[in-house]
């Protein structure tokens, strides 16, 4: 029996969790690790206690808004978001963890992983987010590409 790799135990980890995603148009889903420890974890949705899009309907597809534009004209947090608010939430810290995530972080998500002392994105699929790329760099946190195969 041959076993998985850490990155692939927690990459499968994250797309396990994206399918608790809410989200009609992309399903993301994150898991912040540190020491090969969980420390949360999240998926895009609706806030607690707000009706989801599957419930209702996407603003953004509603006003036909590109992917990648106007993200405040959605009443979902991303994956990467909830991660973050689940562990300050629980008190857990994650300042120098890494961040498994299906998809490459938004420019807004880029913003908060940095502010949360992340050290390192691992992520599956693309985003083509050029801010988002060039804030990372900047703030010198290293990124990874990891596919499952």
């Amino acid at each position: 029996m041959e076993r998985p790799s850490w990155d692939e135990y927690f990459m499968r980890i994250a797309f396990l969790i994206a399918e608790r995603s809410t989200c009609l148009r992309r399903k993301v889903g994150a898991v912040v690790v540190k020491d090969k420890r969980i420390l949360s974890t999240g998926y895009n949705g609706a806030p607690s206690g707000i009706q989801h899009c599957d419930k209702t309907e996407c603003i953004r597809e509603k006003l036909k808004i590109p992917t990648g534009e106007r993200h405040e004209l959605c009443k979902g947090l991303h994956g990467e978001q909830n991660a973050i608010i689940q562990a300050a939430k629980m008190g857990v810290v994650i300042n120098k963890a890494s961040i498994y995530i299906t998809n490459f972080p938004c420019f807004i998500c880029s913003k908060q992983i940095i502010n949360a002392g992340i050290k390192e994105v691992i992520y599956a699929n693309p985003y083509n987010d050029k801010l988002s790329q060039n804030i990372l760099k900047e703030a010198k946190i290293k990124i990874r590409k990891f596919s499952i195969e």
